[in-house]
């Protein structure tokens, strides 16, 4: 006779669920360290934009809404009014006393720049003094260097000189005669070292510039006394001024 037996069997945890649980823990401190992470990013992301958006709003800001110092960055403040200027000009300013606009004497309204060599230092004499030096501020452009040997001239103190070797008068006018620089100055003469000036008057050549309402023009040349090399610049009988007129 057979027996039967009845067992019940007591079923322990499977590797599965041990393995779901450990998945489910790491996955919980995964997503604590990531949101942890993540508000201490954000913060400093929103900190960021703002120290952005204030430095934006600084740059873009209108002059008129910004005239306070305090909201300009370090270093970006203005500078003080009346160090930075337009125009200049050549007026000597010793370091030892005032200039002459403050001793109440008119500086000279007009230039007269000459490029010269040690050769022409007879007649560029008498070509300086001709111009009268309250009307004038007197420039030389050395084109042979040489300085020092013009020093015995009366007039060479209140002289500018400027040395270059072998470089003509258009590429010293280009350089030193910047329209900034001689802006304030009603007339300019760029004058040939070698043209005498025994018959010449500045004050009434400068007179009939004015007249004629001229801006630029060149004092003609007596055919006779004079060697022209171009016909425009010969003297005509008879008349203050005559033009060239350019097709």
């Amino acid at each position: 006779m057979m027996k039967t037996t009845n067992s019940i069997s007591v079923l322990s945890d499977p590797p599965s669920r041990s393995c779901l649980c450990s998945l489910f823990i790491a996955a919980a401190l995964i997503c604590s360290v990531y949101f942890i992470g993540s508000s201490f990013v954000a913060k400093e992301n929103k900190e960021r934009l703002m120290r952005w958006g204030l430095v934006h709003s600084m740059y873009s800001a209108k002059p008129e809404t910004c005239k306070n110092q305090q909201c300009r960055l370090p270093g970006t403040e203005a500078l003080p009014e009346g160090i930075v200027s337009k125009t200049s000009n050549l007026e000597m300013r010793p370091l030892w006393s005032s200039p002459s606009k403050l001793n109440n004497q008119r500086p000279p309204m007009n230039l007269l720049a000459i490029a010269a060599g040690i050769k022409q230092k007879k007649i560029v004499d008498q070509i300086v003094r001709k111009f009268p030096s309250k009307d004038f501020v007197v420039m030389l452009f050395h084109y042979d260097g040489v300085v020092d040997e013009w020093k015995d001239l009366v007039w060479a103190d209140r002289a500018i000189h400027v040395s270059a070797a072998n470089q003509t008068k258009w590429w010293f006018a280009k350089r030193f005669l910047h329209p900034d620089i001689v802006a304030e100055y009603n007339y300019i003469f760029l004058w040939d070292e070698d043209i005498g000036v025994e018959n010449f008057n500045p004050r009434r050549y400068l007179s009939i510039v004015k007249d004629e309402g001229l801006e630029i023009s060149q004092p003609a040349l007596d055919p006779v006394k004079s060697e022209v090399h171009h016909p425009i610049t010969a003297r005509r009988r008879n008349s203050k001024a005559h033009r060239f007129v350019s097709n």
